[in-house]
């Protein structure tokens, strides 16, 4: 992987918890920081999305275990399960789920390594609010399209 591949943003939010839109897409945020945990989830409710906010891997993936996501944001270095080893068991489970990490560590080896555990975007802190969201978009439109022609294959 090179510098082209990783997008370098900076993050800034206004405070809020949940949007009552019906149709809005299902966001799995983790991150080990509560601050930028709590930026993170702002700008996405402030947008309309539904945000569940989770303080690391191994609670992201109870959460997956038990609800439907439409999105997953995570860390990468976190305790009990890093965002790396979250996308393993992701990608073991064969959820069609995307993911975008968005992390000051990127662990470009792995990716290498093992490329299937890339994930849809990566986001390298500090990132802004505008390509957080135009991050997610994109993600989530591709993912829509993705699932469209699954439906027209079966």
């Amino acid at each position: 992987m090179n510098d082209n591949d990783v997008t370098r943003i900076e993050i800034c939010a206004s405070p809020k918890i949940r949007h009552d839109t019906v149709s809005a897409k299902h966001i799995l945020v983790a991150d080990d920081s509560s601050y930028l945990r709590k930026l993170c989830v702002d700008v996405l409710v402030d947008a309309g999305y539904e945000v569940t906010p989770v303080a690391d891997g191994a609670e992201a993936w109870e959460a997956l275990q038990a609800y439907g996501y439409d999105l997953v944001i995570t860390d990468n270095k976190m305790p009990r399960l890093s965002g790396l080893e979250m996308i393993e068991k992701i990608r073991a489970a064969c959820l069609l789920l995307p993911v975008i990490m968005a992390t000051g560590f990127l662990p470009a080896a792995a990716f290498v390594s093992r490329p299937w555990l890339r994930p849809d975007a990566l986001l390298e802190r500090p990132f802004s609010n505008e390509l957080l969201l135009e991050t997610v978009k994109k993600v989530l439109r591709k993912n829509d399209d993705y699932n469209a022609h699954l439906k027209i294959l079966l």
